[in-house]
């Protein structure tokens, strides 16, 4: 449901990208997207509606693996490793630990599926810009990076994507955990969906506030093009494309994109943990 806001969202992070003016790589048509609903109006008439699509599949996969891992990390370290206090609450600084701990992990194991999501998304823009198409599809996407880069190649860009989810599972699952946790202890709420939805709408706010800017840093390096040896052209690494975004394109250039993230976040954010929360119900588990 939320995946077009995720496309628009990556067109967005590599619009007016300075690097790339720099390098002489802008080559071809110049396409005049300037904000979310004109970019997302623009792919549909240029593009085709189907486009707004285009790199769910591999995205998918990715969450497969990425929640996947996440939870299962974050609980383990929430009751096992970190431990709860006397009063079977979590502390905050705890919380802040697991949840940065339990993104990244997630998130490395889950950054070859992030790669083929980031640079399928943008073969529409490439097509309109007059440069040849990179991929037929999800299978040979895999392919061909790996045999171009090796394994390693299908790890390109990692290092900012476990950055980014780190912060965003600080805002995400701590959010949740302390928000929720925090109405049961301190108001008349009880443990049922009223009380997960507005702990959910805080982590998806939260979550997108301090994610984004690692989200730009980490699209242009996976969306940059690559030497023989599977090197970036554009940037030597996260902090180097930090810098130049910054210094290039200003401050609030790390935050291009941010409405497509929020409204993404925010609704993703309430449907997964409501729908969590009632999975754990219907197997008999817990509460989170």
């Amino acid at each position: 449901v939320t995946f077009p806001l995720d496309l628009t969202k990556t067109r967005l992070q590599v619009q007016g990208e300075a690097a790339v003016h720099r390098s002489g790589a802008a080559t071809g048509q110049a396409v005049p997207y300037r904000g979310m609903l004109r970019t997302a109006a623009g792919i549909v008439q240029e593009e085709g509606f189907r486009k707004l699509w285009q790199g769910a599949t591999p995205a998918v996969y990715r969450h497969i693996v990425y929640s996947g891992v996440r939870m299962v990390a974050y609980e383990h370290l929430r009751d096992s490793v970190l431990g709860r206090s006397e009063d079977k609450s979590f502390p905050f600084w705890k919380s802040v630990v697991g949840g940065m701990s339990a993104g990244a992990i997630g998130q490395f194991f889950a950054s070859p599926t992030d790669l083929v999501k980031v640079q399928m998304q943008m073969e529409g823009k490439r097509k309109l810009e007059g440069k040849p198409l990179r991929f037929r599809g999800v299978h040979h996407a895999f392919m061909k990076i790996l045999s171009e880069g090796g394994i390693r190649g299908l790890w390109a860009g990692w290092v900012p994507n476990v950055q980014r989810a780190a912060l965003v599972n600080m805002g995400d699952l701590t959010t949740y955990d302390s928000v929720k946790h925090f109405l049961l202890l301190n108001t008349p709420l009880v443990d049922n969906s009223v009380t997960h939805s507005v702990a959910s709408c805080c982590s998806g706010l939260v979550a997108a506030v301090l994610g984004t800017p690692a989200d730009v840093v980490k699209t242009r390096i996976m969306n940059q093009p690559r030497d023989a040896q599977g090197r970036g052209l554009l940037y030597k690494s996260s902090t180097d494309c930090l810098i130049q975004t910054v210094q290039g394109e200003g401050f609030m250039s790390l935050y291009k994109g941010f409405i497509p993230t929020w409204m993404r976040m925010a609704p993703w954010s309430l449907v997964f943990w409501l729908t969590y929360e009632q999975i754990r119900r219907i197997c008999g588990a817990s509460s989170f």
